[in-house]
């Protein structure tokens, strides 16, 4: 019979940007803030939009080399 245990961490959680959108959300829905839609759900969409940024910069750095023969 194997005794084994396995001990599994999960570090999930709502993040500082989900909460950052709640905030955003129930405050412009509560008439606290007067901002724009696209503002209010900005801490969702602008990390995504950051990283297919820095994804594009690679892509073009690597293809910069490949054009130069840098290999």
């Amino acid at each position: 019979m194997n005794s084994q245990t396995t001990n599994t961490t999960y570090a999930g959680g709502i993040g500082f940007t989900g909460l950052l959108a709640i905030l955003f959300i129930a405050l412009n829905l509560t008439g606290h803030i007067d901002w724009s839609w696209w503002w209010v759900t900005a801490p969702l969409w602008i990390p995504s939009v950051v990283v297919l940024i820095l994804i594009a910069v690679g892509f073009m750095l690597l293809l910069g080399k490949e054009i130069r023969g840098l290999d």
